[in-house]
């Protein structure tokens, strides 16, 4: 029986993409829903390319005051959810309903560069701006609090002097879509 992964973004969706791809032929495991909280986000179309079921989350209140998301999951047989670039907070209920089944990336080495606003461009330019030397990404579980969950796997670049916010992005997503399909297979197999 497939093991059946279900992304959260909010965005271009190229991680997701990435996840999609990593998996699209395993006999193992499968990309079953990719949930969103925008309408129009390009994540979705990537999942309806790939032909892959998506929710559109409506509002806050459907996501924080109800079980809608929760039942379309289980519906889904959810194993593991994965937050790709999804921006926010997991409720309570959520984290509830899959205990040690959420994961997400983000693009600095937590504790660094965590919390609240730190996602995208704004973690890159506030690395650059520290002038840290090296950066890279944090897997992590997802707790009731931005970023703070027990760290799965970091991966690290080096920052040189010539590095821009932008620069420093692309490599950062290069780790992105190296580590993270191997790391949710790595989890996946355990589970």
């Amino acid at each position: 029986m497939k093991k059946n992964i279900a992304i959260f973004a909010s965005g271009e969706g190229t991680n997701a993409q990435r996840i999609i791809d990593y998996f699209k032929d395993s006999d193992t495991f499968c990309v079953s829903i990719v949930v969103s909280n925008k309408p129009d986000a390009p994540v979705l179309k990537r999942a309806d390319k790939a032909g892959i079921a998506f929710h559109v989350i409506k509002n806050k209140t459907e996501f924080y005051d109800t079980c809608q998301t929760i039942d379309i999951l289980k519906a889904a047989k959810t194993d593991l959810i994965v937050l790709a670039g999804f921006l926010w907070m997991i409720p309570d209920n959520l984290i509830k309903a899959f205990p040690d089944k959420i994961i997400n990336i983000h693009p600095a080495l937590l504790p660094k560069f965590g919390g609240k606003g730190m996602y995208g461009m704004n973690v890159h330019k506030a690395v650059i701006t520290a002038g840290e030397n090296e950066s890279g990404i944090s897997i992590h579980y997802v707790n009731e609090n931005y970023d703070e969950g027990k760290i799965i796997s970091q991966h690290k670049c080096e920052i040189t002097k010539s590095d821009t916010p932008e620069s420093l992005s692309q490599k950062i997503q290069q780790l992105e879509h190296e580590f993270f399909p191997q790391i949710i297979e790595k989890l996946l197999s355990v589970k």
